[in-house]
């Protein structure tokens, strides 16, 4: 397997797993996505919310956009507005990156940190980085969620995409 056909394989595997707990989370009662938990971000809306925010800035950044703005500092919309954001942005990201040859993986991309310093990184690097973000606060989503006597998380492993996959 190729770098770049591993990489379109992980933003693909990404929508799906981010799909599947959204799907998952509308199913829940709604006040469970905005009850306290202690976790990195307070509550299931935030860890989203937070997915979503880190995801569009990567997508930026790999689109040689400095970003200015990190979803999550500004956001008054609903959860539903949360699902939405965060299923379009991963959808936003895998298209984007199916869509580029093998040699935009190699390349450094310059950008900017919110914070106003100036970096640069292979884009692979970003790319991984940003697939592995999400996948950690998933499991951060399945924590907090358990706690909450939540026992019917989806199975997101990238092996469980693999095998619904191949069929």
């Amino acid at each position: 397997m190729t770098l770049d056909t591993l990489l379109k394989n992980y933003t693909a595997y990404n929508l799906w797993a981010n799909t599947q707990y959204v799907n998952w989370l509308r199913t829940k009662p709604a006040d469970l996505m905005t009850r306290a938990m202690p976790s990195s971000f307070p509550t299931l809306r935030d860890t989203l919310l937070h997915i979503w925010s880190a995801e569009n800035v990567w997508l930026e950044r790999l689109k040689n956009i400095s970003p200015t703005n990190f979803i999550a500092l500004n956001f008054s919309g609903t959860t539903a507005d949360v699902f939405d954001g965060l299923l379009q942005t991963s959808a936003d990201f895998d298209t984007y990156v199916q869509q580029q040859d093998a040699d935009f993986f190699q390349e450094n991309c310059a950008f900017r940190l919110l914070n106003g310093t100036e970096d640069a990184r292979p884009r692979h690097q970003m790319i991984l980085h940003c697939m592995q973000h999400s996948t950690y606060h998933r499991g951060q989503i399945v924590t907090m969620a358990r706690n909450f006597g939540l026992t019917d998380p989806p199975p997101t492993d990238y092996i469980k995409y693999v095998r619904i996959m191949a069929g």
